[in-house]
């Protein structure tokens, strides 16, 4: 089989977005705010320049192909995320018992559920505003793995162990992931 002998992926910049690379950290600044990422590893590289960016590799095997794909991706939901920003809508479902949520430093408590008498725990990562408002959650920031962390986060605090969830179908699901 042929290998390609140079694999290149460009991202453009738009405006209002400011892109710059120290080292191995790309850092993205926009309207709604800043992400930065590190990408490591030993043959692709990454330039800035002319407000594009540039992702390659020379003679890539292919996970080395992939992966610049993979970089490709992960510039894009940077920009996408300091200038449109990322909402994830959450359900809550509850039956037998009323279920109280409230939000309180970097936690989201979730109290009575099953009626239970300790309140279940989920961690919210910082740059993410959780709002509620009576059964929806919504999660939104501009780092989209955060944004996704902490929805994981809530849903697996308030997985159901034990029961049957064809019949205990309490929780919190997430409904809608928007960009």
């Amino acid at each position: 089989m042929v290998r390609a002998a140079y694999v290149e992926k460009v991202v453009d910049v738009p405006d209002g977005v400011q892109v710059t690379l120290e080292g191995n950290t790309l850092k993205v600044k926009g309207p709604l705010g800043e992400v930065e990422r590190r990408f490591v590893h030993p043959r692709l590289k990454m330039t800035v320049e002319d407000s594009q960016v540039k992702v390659y590799c020379e003679l890539p095997k292919k996970k080395e192909a992939a992966l610049v794909g993979t970089w490709e991706a992960h510039v894009r939901n940077m920009i996408k995320g300091v200038t449109e920003g990322f909402e994830y809508k959450m359900k809550l479902v509850y039956s037998h018992f009323p279920v109280k949520v409230s939000v309180k430093k970097d936690q989201l408590f979730v109290e009575n559920f099953l009626g239970e008498k300790h309140p279940r725990v989920a961690k919210i990562l910082p740059g993410v505003k959780v709002k509620i408002s009576g059964d929806t959650i919504t999660l939104t920031g501009v780092d989209k793995e955060k944004v996704g962390q902490t929805a994981a986060n809530i849903e697996k605090a308030t997985r159901v162990k034990g029961y049957d969830v064809r019949v205990f179908q309490d929780g919190i699901y997430i409904v809608s992931k928007g960009g």
